[in-house]
């Protein structure tokens, strides 16, 4: 017999996580079916439900003054839908044969057995921690949610000092660098790669190396912490390198994320290559009939490649739970894949990308073509038009898109959609020189900057054949 036939014909939706797969996924389902027919119990062990965890860089920044501003809905009104939201109570175990989970309330350490018929797992991912000496000194964190960035800015509060350092030079590592220059910090960044920003190919990373540097951050590139030191208060001192130290008062790890998927192993479930859930097209966790998963504790099928890849982006995470919500509910919904689209900024600087890099293409093993080019966010007479370089690549025999970077001012960062777009249609460059997009000379050039770039790509793919 059934959970759900024991309890009449309600069934029972469990979710293990209380941010934006996870309680999209319930708020879904909860329109789909009423309180009478589907009981839905979320566990989330923080303090926050539903937040922008992307939002937090601009919060410690001071763009964003209040940090309920990045709340999309609160525990209160998810329970207001007849969702039972338990906060600050932590899934530890997922019996998979009994269908059941174990919840240890975070307070008080009281544990429960709960039940369930339709299980939706979105446990997100946690901050690369390295094993270092120091690495857990006071001082030194790591920001993935509400609670890690409201731990930081109580350390910013109480330091008397004025020097921080950025382990890791990635989206989080060069937006929260921003956000503590606005603070009035000295910042450095110390960062393994050649370039910041990894998920741009290096020629492209060194302009936004140059404006940071711009911003007054010192960057040291080529360089891996070996250690945090710390004082005789235990605090935080300095970072070390194999050549250098660092003088540090605050330490913020940037290097990147990792799928929190220990409870779901722990569960028998499958783990992809990079330490994602595996799922199918509907985000059912593959081999189990009852089981979804979503958001950054999975791995996606890449559109461009082929392959599987963990791709952390909220947008991801909020399009999954639609999709597990539609189909625990009792509808049908798909999630096809991404092509690995992301923005971003340094100051006015605006970083975009989508597709593959020159890394990503040879991995896959495509022969590629490149094209480089320099245009205008506007018409080049029109005023305030600012310079833009954007990077394409193409499959060397089909001409097929393959990537774009964006690097620019005012106007560039977005126009990484329109690559996104033709990417996931699987357009050629020279089928993308005829697209009809929007012109007037206050937004584009006649020839929008893309489209120029795919017009050489397009030369490059003929001239190669």
């Amino acid at each position: 017999m059934s959970t759900g036939a024991a309890r009449g014909t309600r069934e029972r939706l469990v979710v293990v996580g209380g941010d934006a797969a996870g309680m999209s996924a319930a708020s879904q389902a909860r329109r789909l079916k009423g309180p009478d027919e589907l009981e839905i119990v979320a566990f989330e062990r923080g303090h926050f439900s539903s937040f922008s965890a992307c939002g937090i860089p601009y919060w410690v920044g001071g763009d964003v003054t209040e940090r309920d501003a990045l709340i999309a809905r609160t525990p209160e009104e998810h329970r207001a839908r007849d969702i039972d939201l338990r906060m600050r109570t932590e899934v530890t175990e997922i019996d998979v044969a009994a269908g059941r989970v174990r919840a240890r309330d975070v307070d008080s350490g009281a544990q429960s057995w709960t039940s369930y018929d339709k299980l939706v797992i979105g446990t997100g991912a946690r901050p690369i921690r390295p094993e270092l000496p120091g690495i857990d000194a006071p001082g030194v964190h790591g920001v993935q949610t509400l609670d890690d960035g409201q731990a930081l800015l109580d350390t910013l509060a109480r330091t008397r000092g004025r020097r921080a350092v950025v382990v890791g030079a990635g989206y989080i590592g060069v937006e929260m660098a921003e956000a503590l220059i606005n603070r009035g910090y000295e910042v450095t960044v110390v960062n393994r790669g050649r370039e910041p920003m990894s998920t741009l190919d290096p020629d492209m990373g060194r302009m936004v190396h140059e404006a940071m540097e711009g911003l007054g951050i010192t960057m040291v590139d080529d360089a891996e912490v070996t250690e945090v030191l710390t004082g005789d208060d235990g605090r935080v001192r300095a970072v070390a390198t194999r050549d250098a130290e660092f003088p540090a008062d605050v330490v913020v790890l940037g290097i990147g994320v990792r799928p929190e998927t220990r409870l779901a192993e722990a569960a028998g479930l499958p783990i992809g290559a990079h330490g994602g859930l595996l799922t199918d097209l509907a985000m059912r966790v593959r081999g189990h009939e009852n089981i979804w998963a979503g958001g950054d504790c999975v791995e996606v099928l890449d559109l461009v490649s082929g392959q599987e890849r963990h791709i952390p982006l909220g947008t991801h995470a909020n399009k999954h739970g639609q999709v597990l919500g539609t189909n625990v509910g009792g509808g049908y919904a798909t999630f096809p894949g991404v092509v690995g689209t992301a923005v971003s900024k340094v100051c006015d600087l605006e970083i975009a990308r989508t597709g593959l890099r020159e890394k990503d293409a040879r991995r896959a093993g495509l022969r590629f073509v490149t094209a480089t080019i320099e245009s205008t966010s506007r018409a080049g007479y029109y005023p305030d038009a600012s310079p833009m370089t954007v990077k394409m690549l193409a499959e060397r025999r089909t001409g097929r898109l393959l990537g774009v970077q964006i690097v620019g001012r005012e106007g560039a960062g977005k126009r990484v959609d329109i690559a996104a777009v033709a990417l996931t249609a699987g357009m050629t460059v020279e089928q993308m020189t005829a697209l009809d997009l929007g012109y007037a000379p206050p937004f584009s050039p006649v020839w929008d900057p893309v489209l120029v770039a795919a017009r050489k790509a397009a030369r490059e793919v003929e001239r190669q054949r």
